[in-house]
C-alpha cells in the first residue's frame, strides 16, 4: 500500500490577509472618489474630503467639485463596498446553508423576486408616491415576499432540506423572471426597458446618502450574526448527523441562515440591482487562500468582495465615460475565467479528480 506523503496545501494567515485587504480597501475608496469622468485631481479630492469632515471653508469656485465628491462619488463608492461585502458574506452563508459549492446569494430566488418589484416601479409606475425611494422599497418588499414563498414551498414536516431549498428557489426564480420578462415585453416605453436592463445587470448609479446607512446596517447585522455562528456553520458543513451530535440543531440553523441571507440579499439587491458572481467567487477564493474554516473565511471574503466591487464600479463608470456600463457585466467578465481557473487548480474539491 502506498501512502501519500505530500504536504498539506499552504494557507495564508487569515488575520494579516484580512488587515491587508482592509487597508487596500481604504486606499481604493479614496481612488473611487478621485476617479471619474469629471477631472478632479487627487490633491483636490483629499482637500474636499477633509473640508467635508472637518467643516473647513471652501471657495465658491469649488462648490461644483464639492457636490460631485460628497453627493455623487462618495456615497456611490461606499455603497459599492457595502454591497460587495454583503454579497460575499451571504455567499458564504448560502453555500453552508445548502451545502452546495455552486450556490450564491441569488440561488434562493430572492433577487428575481426583487426584480419584479423594481420593474413594477420602472415600467408601471407603482409606488410613485415614494419618490426616489420607490424602487428600493418596492424591490425590498417583493424580495421579502419571494422569501416567504420560497420558505413556505420548501418547508416540510422534517424542516428545511438543502435540496428542497435549491430546487424551490430555482423554480420560483424562473417564475419571477417570467413575470419580469412579461412586464418588459408589455411596456410601451423603450427608455424604461433600458433602465430595467441596467438594473437587472446591476448598477450603483442611483446611490444616495439615504441608501448607504440602511444597506450598511443590514450588512453589518448579517456579518455580526455570521461571526457569532462560525462554529455552528463548521458543524453544519459536516452534515446533519454530525452537527446534531455536536449539539447543533441543523433545522433551526438553516431557518436562521435563510432569514439572514434573504434579508441581506434583499437589501443589497434593492439598492444595487442583481450583481452576479461576487457571492459565488469570493467564498471560493477565500477558502483557497485560508482554508475551509468559516471563522477564517468570513475574515477574508467580505473585505475581498468590497474591494472587488469598488474597482468594478470604478471601471464601469470610467472606461466609456461619460457612458456607464452595467456593473454585472464586469463581474461576469472577471468571474467566469477566475472561477474556471480556480476549478482547475482545486481539482477534486470542486468536483474533479
Amino acid at each position: 500500500m502506498t501512502v501519500s506523503t505530500s504536504p498539506p496545501p499552504r494557507r495564508t494567515p487569515a488575520l494579516p490577509l484580512a488587515l491587508g485587504l482592509s487597508l487596500a480597501l481604504l486606499v481604493s475608496l479614496v481612488c473611487g472618489v478621485a476617479l471619474g469622468s469629471a477631472g478632479l485631481g487627487l490633491p483636490q479630492v483629499l482637500r474636499l474630503l477633509g473640508a467635508g469632515l472637518t467643516g473647513g471653508r471652501l471657495g465658491a469656485d469649488e462648490a461644483a467639485a464639492y457636490a460631485i465628491v460628497w453627493q455623487i462619488r462618495l456615497p456611490r463608492t461606499l455603497l459599492a463596498a457595502v454591497v460587495g461585502a454583503g454579497l460575499a458574506a451571504t455567499g458564504v452563508a448560502v453555500q453552508a446553508l445548502v451545502r452546495n459549492a455552486l450556490a450564491d446569494p441569488f440561488v434562493l430566488g430572492i433577487s428575481s423576486g426583487a426584480a419584479v418589484g423594481a420593474n413594477a416601479v420602472m415600467l408601471l409606475g407603482a409606488f410613485a408616491a415614494l419618490g426616489i425611494w420607490a424602487i428600493s422599497v418596492s424591490a425590498f418588499a417583493s424580495a421579502l415576499a419571494a422569501m416567504v414563498l420560497v420558505y413556505l414551498a420548501a418547508r416540510t414536516a422534517y424542516g428545511l432540506t438543502p435540496l428542497r431549498l435549491v430546487l424551490t428557489g430555482t423554480a420560483l426564480s424562473y417564475g419571477f423572471s417570467a413575470v419580469t420578462s412579461l412586464m418588459v415585453f408589455a411596456a410601451d416605453r423603450g427608455e424604461a426597458a433600458r433602465d430595467v436592463m441596467m438594473w437587472l445587470l446591476g448598477s450603483l448609479g442611483g446611490a444616495t446618502w439615504g441608501s448607504v446607512p440602511i444597506a450598511a446596517a443590514t450588512v453589518l447585522a448579517g456579518l455580526v450574526y455570521l461571526a457569532c455562528a462560525v462554529g455552528r456553520l463548521d458543524a453544519l458543513a459536516m452534515g446533519d448527523e454530525t452537527s446534531a451530535s455536536l449539539g447543533v440543531d441543523p433545522d433551526r440553523l438553516r431557518r436562521e441562515l435563510f432569514v439572514v441571507t434573504a434579508a441581506v440579499t434583499g437589501t443589497v439587491v434593492a439598492v444595487s440591482g442583481a450583481i452576479g458572481f461576487v457571492g459565488l467567487l469570493m467564498p471560493h477564493l477565500a477558502r483557497m487562500l485560508v482554508g475551509a474554516s468559516h471563522r477564517r473565511v468570513l475574515l477574508v471574503a467580505p473585505p475581498a468582495g468590497a474591494l472587488l466591487l469598488v474597482w468594478v464600479d470604478i471601471a464601469s463608470r470610467t472606461l466609456l465615460a461619460p457612458a456607464e456600463l452595467p456593473v454585472g457585466v464586469f463581474t461576469a467578465v472577471l468571474g467566469v475565467p477566475a472561477f474556471l481557473l480556480m476549478m482547475r487548480r482545486r481539482g477534486q474539491s470542486l468536483g474533479g479528480r
